[in-house]
């Protein structure tokens, strides 16, 4: 048998190896934040982490306090080998859990109405709405009221909200930027939202925090929040590039799968509604709940079918009426089988 000595001795640089590892985290983005919604997570997370504690910590007190008092050594623990109920330990063991659990629930709710992704930051001042669209692999920024795009990099005003409308060109993949808090995913004909607001400038990473492929390490960018007077100033550098964001230049773009950091692009000009135009590329007939709907080439001609079988009269009492009958039963199943794909 190991002695206990040299089983701690054995074990100390061991120890000191993780008590250096999670030190260093303390400076970690996700408790160390930049916006208001980070902060508001990061208090969240140390609120329930501390109402947890206060079950886990008792219960390996008092599971090395009960090992202690009745070790088989101590005769003068008591003894009961026929104990079986404590109505006191009974309450305690369920009441505070309890407690703790409803306290909890309470939090959680209030907390995710408040920190909704898709709630809009209340602020004096106008939003930045930006559209993010995650790529094989790199992100592609469109600001839409600016009319231009950016790849790999990520610039906006301190303390204004910044408005994301995120999707995918290819895989799902996830949107984060942990200095400010909140990862929204991405996903091809699907747009989710995201608001953040940075307190604070400087420069912060942003990352894609889901998997999505072979350049998937190299599918990072940097969020810079700056004052009015560097955002408009980026703007104009922006703006003096020749490049033209439409839809030759995105699939131009979408076919470079890099597997090696993308450098930052400018684009001083962007095609209208290109965002759209990727969301619609991927929909096929499909529809999705909580999309923005897109109008069809055939949706007119959809439309005059419907109004001509709404026409039909039920009580038809015309010979060939029970031909029309089966015939618009046909077109109908078909029309049902249509539907099943999620209308």
């Amino acid at each position: 048998m190991i002695p206990l000595k040299s089983l701690g001795r054995s074990l100390r640089p061991g120890m000191l190896l993780v008590l250096s590892a999670l030190l260093a985290g303390c400076d970690a983005a996700i408790l160390n934040p930049k916006g208001q919604i980070g902060q508001d997570e990061k208090t969240l997370l140390i609120t329930a982490t501390v109402l947890m504690l206060l079950v886990v910590v008792p219960v390996i007190v008092m599971t090395l306090a009960f090992a202690w008092k009745y070790r088989a050594s101590n005769t003068k623990a008591r003894y009961e080998p026929k104990w079986s109920h404590s109505t006191a330990i009974e309450v305690v063991v369920w009441s505070i859990p309890c407690m703790i659990v409803l306290v909890l629930a309470v939090l959680t709710w209030r907390s995710s109405h408040a920190l909704d992704p898709y709630r809009p930051i209340e602020s004096e001042r106008a939003p930045v709405v930006v559209e993010a669209i995650s790529m094989d692999w790199k992100w592609l920024f469109v600001y839409p009221e600016e009319k231009v795009a950016v790849v790999n990099e990520l610039t906006f005003p301190v303390d204004a909200p910044l408005n994301l409308k995120i999707t995918s060109d290819t895989v799902m993949s996830a949107f984060f930027i942990p200095s400010l808090g909140s990862m929204v995913y991405s996903m091809a004909g699907m747009q989710t939202k995201l608001h953040l607001i940075a307190n604070e400038a400087g420069a912060f990473e942003g990352m894609a925090s889901h998997y999505s492929g072979s350049g998937f390490n190299k599918m990072h960018f940097t969020a810079h929040a700056v004052s009015d007077e560097q955002y408009r100033a980026w703007l104009d550098k922006v703006r003096a590039s020749d490049r033209l964001l439409d839809k030759a230049a995105f699939t131009e773009l979408g076919a470079e799968k890099n597997h090696d950091w993308y450098p930052v692009t400018y684009y001083g000009r962007t095609e209208a509604g290109l965002f759209d135009w990727i969301l619609a590329r991927h929909m096929g007939e499909n529809h999705h709940f909580g999309m923005k709907k897109h109008d069809h080439a055939a949706a007119p001609q959809d439309a005059a079918a419907h109004a001509g079988h709404d026409g039909h009269d039920a009580g038809d009492s015309r010979p060939d009426a029970a031909d029309d009958a089966g015939h618009n039963a046909d077109e109908h199943a078909a029309h049902a089988g249509h539907g099943a794909s999620g209308e």
